[in-house]
């Protein structure tokens, strides 16, 4: 290529009759995507998706159709899990106020609730296996007939790794915690060849990988934490093992929830794990300033031949919009170490349910425009 290229890493603003439902008609649905992807080709985004709007509009509880072999419970493990961390704990007052105030992910505190009545935790009685093939379908129609003639392969849609659907469904019926890992691997393979199979980059997003470290990982150890994310590389690696590298994104962050995250786990200590997943490209935080510093890792660091790294270079978690000055050099601080080819321009996290709409698309406006700055002077 001659330029940088621009994407996004999935949600997007959607009208909110649309956010969290399964029941929206099928012809409003694809106007909907429709009116996203215009939105963000008019943004001067390259490698667009359908804004998660056919999963209502979250990363992981749309997958609670689609697998059975659980049962809901509400033990409050999860949101004992979500909290019981070092981060929390020392600023406990500001986290009180923010999930009272319904800032915690959004800022303005619109953002629906996106629990699915309530129920957050589930328990595995019974051997896993996907049957969300009808709602998979027609959340593949729905990209494909509102992409009209874009071509699928520069469109990515979002799947979810067995390590962040881990978190909150327990494991009652596999005799090791490896057997349950790859049998959930298997379970998703069925939507990961599916995505792929009609064309479309998969992207699989694992947020909750890195999260863990200041909730189980820091009692484990270094190391001891480096060995529990590597299994769960290879279970991803077993689901995607049909799959050319060249089909498939992988974004890891750190939940990205409005708040300090003072205990993050450093890039430097998981960057050679993460870069086992059997995919082409990585999406990573870069811009906020828990995480900007991090492009250092790359000084020491050898991005695998072939692959590419798509950094954050605009934040969801400010509301400021960043300069496009800025957002070039974020980019060419990547290039220089990497090699132009090598960087693809993205957000750090989803943007739909963290910023209001107005300062969404404009972040991705300013995206594209930093990177027409960094295209001039690396070109």
């Amino acid at each position: 290529m001659d330029r940088i290229l621009t994407t996004h890493v999935g949600a997007l603003p959607a009208p909110e009759d649309i956010w969290g439902r399964k029941d929206v008609p099928e012809e409003k649905l694809t106007a909907a995507v429709a009116d996203v992807i215009r939105n963000q080709r008019d943004a001067g985004i390259d490698i667009v998706n359908e804004g998660e709007l056919t999963k209502g509009g979250n990363w992981v509880n749309f997958i609670n159709s689609r697998l059975t072999g659980y049962s809901a419970v509400d033990t409050g493990e999860l949101r004992k899990l979500l909290v019981g961390s070092p981060d929390w704990e020392e600023f406990s007052d500001y986290y009180q106020a923010a999930m009272s105030n319904g800032t915690l992910f959004e800022h303005t505190a619109r953002a629906p609730d996106q629990v699915e009545g309530g129920v957050r935790d589930w328990i595995c009685e019974a051997p896993i296996k996907y049957t969300g093939l009808e709602e998979l379908e027609k959340e593949l129609r729905v990209a494909k007939a509102a992409l009209g003639e874009g071509t699928p392969s520069d469109m990515f849609i979002t799947s979810t790794a067995p390590a962040s659907l881990e978190p909150g469904r327990v494991n009652k019926y596999y005799k090791t915690e490896e057997d349950y890992l790859f049998a959930l691997a298997d379970a998703m393979r069925v939507e990961y060849e599916a995505i792929a199979n009609a064309g479309f980059i998969l992207q699989v997003d694992d947020a909750w990988l890195a999260a863990l470290w200041d909730r189980i990982g820091i009692a484990m150890g270094i190391e001891g934490y480096r060995k529990y994310a590597q299994l769960r590389m290879e279970a991803l690696n077993h689901g995607l093992r049909n799959i050319r590298a060249e089909q498939i994104r992988y974004h890891m962050c750190w939940g990205s929830w409005h708040g300090p995250h003072s205990q993050d786990l450093p890039l430097a200590d998981i960057v050679d794990v993460l870069l086992t997943v059997n995919a082409q490209t990585f999406l990573i935080e870069g811009a906020n300033v828990r995480h900007e510093h991090e492009y250092t890792v790359w000084d020491k660091v050898k991005l695998p031949e072939g692959k590419i790294l798509a950094p954050g270079v605009v934040s969801h978690a400010t509301t400021l919009i960043e300069h496009p000055q800025l957002v070039a050099e974020r980019i060419c601080r990547y290039a220089d170490r990497l090699g132009r080819e090598n960087v693809i321009a993205s957000t750090d996290c989803g943007l739909g349910l963290r910023c209001h709409p107005q300062i969404a698309w404009a972040k991705l406006k300013v995206l594209s425009e930093g990177a027409k700055l960094a295209s001039e002077k690396l070109w």
